[in-house]
């Protein structure tokens, strides 16, 4: 009997192991990263054009004095990104791989993408031959396919895609079919009456993760009757400025020279003095909207204090790692606390710290600090933390 316990037990767990595994499909060269150069696809990716055109280019050009199109957006994740237009001889351009796992049908996933479109994209019109700018807004198309440019069922679509500054797309399918490719594709803003000419700047593709496609019955916040939470919303957002009309002094009252008093640290153990490689501290004051990533206002102070912290020991590295309570099914809990990590990460990036000084990654449920069995539990299981990595000295 107990052999028959123990390899059930095996069993389960290798189960478990696998589907946690398989909830995430990662992409090969997710940021576009490669030499920049015309008409030739970043590593990782294959062309799906049109036979008469030239190939996606790898964005921006390293030298300004000689930008590819006039295009000169710097990357949001790296150094490179990949450009796509759409032309007014109804060609298009696109690019497809293969995934590091299925996607299954039935099964819901969610996916995130950085988009913009370049002012500048100067180019020889293929109806007129003239030189034109190909600015006109155009949208992404994501499609699930059985192999490299075999596009068999459209999952997602942006709207037009107007902004001139890098923001983040999210989608949520649900495939009834099952892929093993990827096609990205530029595509005209439909229903239009003829073809023209427009730009889409694609970068920093999240993992494909595997989410139920029905939210759980518990909040990820643990219950607060006098602080509802709205809905999701995966996209970090941008820091606040925050401006004193005190700082600007007044030309005609002289003022005494005052230090101000110091502010209170909220991370106490984030000091260089005594900090440790392998060393991890709680972020506290970080909210989150319910079930989401998305960072409430009143976490930008202590995010703040960690990228000043960052910002003047240039040489720690860390990882941010995200965890959840233990109510929730596994994938759910893998897919939020890697996207509470994650946002946390970007907010840090959009503040200048490089991002080869920043990793991020989701534990779910695995590794609790408390019992899930009572609210306050649940409430200190779910938390984020800095782990460092690296430092000199």
């Amino acid at each position: 009997m107990r052999k028959v316990l123990a390899l059930f037990a095996i069993l389960s767990f290798s189960i478990s192991y696998t589907f946690s595994q398989d909830a995430v499909i990662t992409l090969n060269n997710p940021s576009f990263e490669d030499t920049p150069r015309q008409g030739i696809p970043p590593q990782g990716w294959q062309d799906c054009g049109f036979d008469t055109e030239t190939p996606p280019d790898v964005q921006p050009s390293d030298s300004t004095m000689a930008a590819f199109f006039e295009v000169t957006k710097k990357a949001f994740e790296g150094d490179t990104y990949l450009g796509m237009v759409v032309r007014d001889n109804e060609t298009w351009e696109k690019v497809s791989q293969r995934l590091s796992g299925p996607l299954e049908p039935g099964q819901c996933y969610e996916f995130s993408i950085y988009l913009c479109r370049s002012e500048l994209y100067v180019s020889q019109s293929r109806s007129t031959f003239r030189e034109v700018n190909y600015t006109t807004p155009a949208r992404l198309r994501i499609w699930g396919g059985s192999g490299y440019c075999k596009p068999k069922e459209l999952l997602g679509e942006t709207t037009q895609i107007i902004n001139t500054r890098w923001l983040q797309y999210n989608f949520r399918f649900k495939p009834t079919e099952r892929h093993t490719y990827i096609m990205l594709e530029a595509f005209y803003n439909t229903p239009t009456l003829f073809p023209y000419n427009g730009n889409v700047l694609v970068d920093n593709a999240s993992p494909i993760v595997a989410v139920p496609c029905d939210p759980p019955t518990e909040p990820m916040i643990a219950d607060n009757p006098s602080d509802p939470e709205p809905k999701v919303n995966l996209t970090p957002p941008t820091p606040e400025k925050h401006t004193d009309p005190d700082d600007t002094p007044d030309s005609n009252t002289e003022t005494a020279a005052t230090t101000p008093p110091a502010k209170e640290k909220i991370i106490k153990e984030l000091d260089r003095k005594t900090l440790r490689t392998g060393q991890t501290i709680k972020i506290d004051k970080l909210f989150f909207e319910a079930d989401s990533s998305k960072i409430k206002p009143e976490s930008f102070a202590v995010l703040d204090e960690i990228y000043e912290f960052l910002d003047s020991n240039k040489d720690v590295k860390v990882e941010i790692g995200g965890h959840t309570n233990g109510i929730p099914e596994h994938a759910y809990c893998d897919m939020l606390s890697t996207a509470r990590a994650r946002a946390v990460a970007e907010y840090l990036k959009t503040r200048g710290i490089d991002s080869d000084r920043l990793s991020y990654r989701g534990y779910g449920k695995r590794d609790p600090i408390a019992s899930n069995a009572t609210p306050e539990g649940r409430r200190r299981n779910q938390r984020v933390e800095i782990k460092i990595l690296s430092f000199d000295g």
